[in-house]
């Protein structure tokens, strides 16, 4: 395909798609394939994919185990769309989800088919403890990230999206998130955990805190979009000691932590705790649109129909969920993540020490970001230098044309985040590595000559 014709496929896609596209406007490609952690694109030219659907594609594209599930559902003529009716195949999903859970909760735990977003999940999992409780606020996280639906929106930190939204969900409170680098007391080290979770377990003893009848607490035990700050495991067991001694739900989000992105199955496994709700979606559904919630049974209080959605029944992403869940089970990809992760974290950690411009590297397993930073201006009480978005979005445009395509996030955008598919191979992450100091020294160079 002639060059021109690309340009013309992103003009049209500039005039008709809405300004609301995120992705081609740092990604200027037009796919053609895709396979594995390369995509291509219709000029021939090659990129590692380090984005993978922002976390979906947990096997990569196109993996033979899902392809082979989604032909065989075919040739069986297992139904497409089923609303919430049972199949044999939801069944064999339902069970393989459940046989994961930690013990104590593996066999007391319902499970709700929601819409295809992890949005809609989020939204049920709320509604799910509001009818339980009889609670009315929702604590949520400084930094955090759940949606972009009007509910899911106000549950979440990031003001720019929501600054021109008005009658956003109410009785929505924000706690400090304990991120360590830019830490919220201005203390750093351990005492940002420890501090967290003393201003928690105040706030809801407090008579006079100003938040009435917490019907759930909501939490990412690594912050996604807020730019890849893992929450330190002690405070998550302080966390659920807290909530747990309060009868308040724990609610964890594991749309983009969940399924071996960080190491092990669920991300909250790493503290050794039990929450009330787990929120799934992304590689739950094998690279389709799928999400759910798992619960315990006691909070299984709503009324028939309290939730629906008409794509609940996506038999599709049913079978490629069950596909891949089981090969990363059986083929102990698990492994693979914690070694590639140490590789990553290592070689990044190495370039941290002799580079001023990268203030932070810091991640679980294969969810990593690097926060960029301004050397040249004034460091913070805690001598770390701000964030600085114009160093991600150089790097990133230079990793671009390098062939490897990295998403930027976190306050300011000042994040490049590394997601690859969880079966990425070491060589794989030597490229990645490689393609990235390269980029790095590129930006630093470009920004010093303008």
């Amino acid at each position: 395909m002639s060059l021109e014709i690309q340009s013309e496929y992103l003009k049209l896609q500039e005039q008709k798609e809405s300004n609301a596209r995120a992705y081609p406007r740092h990604f200027p490609l037009v796919i053609s394939k895709a396979k594995g952690m390369i995509v291509t694109d219709t000029e021939g030219r090659q990129y590692y994919d380090c984005l993978a659907g922002a976390g979906t594609l947990a096997l990569g594209h196109n993996p033979d185990v899902v392809v082979d599930a989604i032909r065989e559902m075919l040739d069986q003529q297992i139904p497409l769309h089923t609303l919430d009716l049972a199949t044999p195949l939801k069944l064999a999903f339902m069970e393989e989800l459940f046989s994961l859970l930690p013990e104590p909760m593996r066999d007391h735990a319902k499970i709700q088919f929601c819409g295809p977003t992890g949005a809609d999940a989020v939204e049920a999992a709320i509604k799910l403890v509001k009818t339980a409780t009889g609670g009315r606020s929702i604590l949520a996280f400084h930094g955090s990230y759940h949606g972009s639906t009007q509910a899911t929106i106000a549950m979440s930190g990031n003001l720019s999206k929501k600054q021109h939204l008005q009658s956003l969900l109410p009785d929505v409170h924000f706690l400090p998130f304990p991120y360590e680098y830019r830490c919220p007391f201005g203390v750093g080290g351990e005492m940002t955990a420890k501090l967290s979770a003393q201003y928690i377990e105040n706030l809801l003893d407090d008579c006079e805190s100003g938040i009435v009848a917490p019907c759930g607490v909501i939490v990412e035990t690594v912050q996604g979009e807020g730019g890849a700050i893992p929450a330190q495991l002690e405070w998550l067991r302080e966390l659920r000691r807290i909530t747990a001694e309060r009868g308040i739900p724990l609610i964890i989000d594991e749309v983009q932590t969940g399924f071996g992105r960080t190491g092990r199955m669920f991300s909250f496994e790493h503290a050794g705790i039990v929450p009330d709700v787990i929120i799934c979606s992304k590689a739950v559904g094998g690279s389709l649109p799928m999400s759910v919630i798992l619960y315990k049974e006691e909070l299984d209080r709503w009324q028939p129909g309290a939730h629906t959605g008409t794509f609940r029944g996506n038999q599709m992403a049913m079978a490629t969920g069950l596909a891949t869940l089981r090969y990363l089970r059986e083929q102990r990809v698990l492994d693979n993540v914690q070694q590639r992760s140490q590789q990553m974290m290592t070689r990044l950690r190495s370039l941290q020490a002799m580079i001023p411009a990268i203030g932070d590297v810091r991640g679980r397993g294969l969810m990593i970001g690097v926060e960029m930073v301004e050397p040249s201006e004034t460091p913070d009480r805690l001598g770390h230098f701000p964030a600085s978005g114009r160093m991600a979005e150089a790097v990133q445009r230079r990793c671009f044309a390098n062939g490897m395509i990295i998403e930027v996030g976190g306050r300011h955008s000042s994040v490049l985040r590394f997601l690859p598919p969880l079966v990425i191979t070491e060589q794989e992450t030597e490229t990645v590595l490689r393609i990235f100091e390269r980029s790095l020294h590129e930006a630093l160079a470009e920004l010093t000559e303008q």
